[in-house]
């Protein structure tokens, strides 16, 4: 890969070298199925981050959420997550569809732990697993179904750094442009004024979260 960074490590070995090797704890605590803490852990996160690759190599980080629950859990090793309506580009199901790779990471306000899981993924229109994750009266149209390999609890170290959770930290929301200011810079829509697309967005929040 090229690149404009000097001095790359270019090997495991090298890696290895430079940070070492994991202790007895972070090796033992992953394991290959969800346990009673991990599942808790998953009952009670509104939000999960997943992470897919595509064919061509190229990988893609894509959040979903909703009322605490929302991720179904089928048993130790099987998890659901409806897909509520989006922006139809569909990046993480073109990639699962290709690859099935598939890595997720919970959260949980105010916790500063979270949760990794690791597995297969596929697209699923089982009448039960859609039924069984409906909101608003309204059932998803597929769900992401996900056989798990490992998982694992991270330490608190992160977002302890980065203080995610402590209101003080928080930037006034005022110093950055909104959502539809950015995209009328980037896209420039011919005819389309920043209050157009303003009316656009709240639109959408408001009539198609589900």
């Amino acid at each position: 890969m090229a690149t404009r960074f000097g001095s790359t490590i270019e090997s495991e070995r090298d890696l290895r070298e430079m940070v070492g090797t994991p202790g007895d704890l972070a090796v033992r605590k992953q394991l290959p199925h969800l346990d009673k803490h991990c599942q808790a852990f998953i009952a009670r996160s509104p939000f999960v981050l997943i992470g897919t690759v595509g064919a061509n190599g190229a990988g893609d980080v894509s959040p979903r959420g909703d009322a605490p629950g929302f991720v179904l859990i089928l048993d130790e090793k099987t998890l659901a997550i409806p897909e509520r309506p989006g922006n139809r580009r569909v990046d993480t199901l073109r990639n699962i569809v290709q690859t099935s790779t598939v890595g997720l990471l919970f959260l949980i306000p105010n916790v500063e732990e979270t949760l990794r899981v690791n597995g297969r993924a596929c697209l699923t229109r089982d009448p039960e697993v859609l039924e069984r994750t409906a909101a608003q009266g309204k059932q998803p149209l597929l769900a992401i179904g996900v056989e798990v390999e490992e998982c694992f609890l991270q330490c608190a170290k992160v977002l302890k750094r980065s203080k995610l959770w402590d209101t003080s930290t928080w930037p006034d929301r005022a110093t950055l442009p909104t959502l539809a200011q950015m995209l009328h810079d980037q896209i420039q829509p011919v005819g389309a004024t920043v209050e157009d697309l303003e009316a656009q967005v709240r639109e959408s929040y408001a009539k198609r979260l589900y």
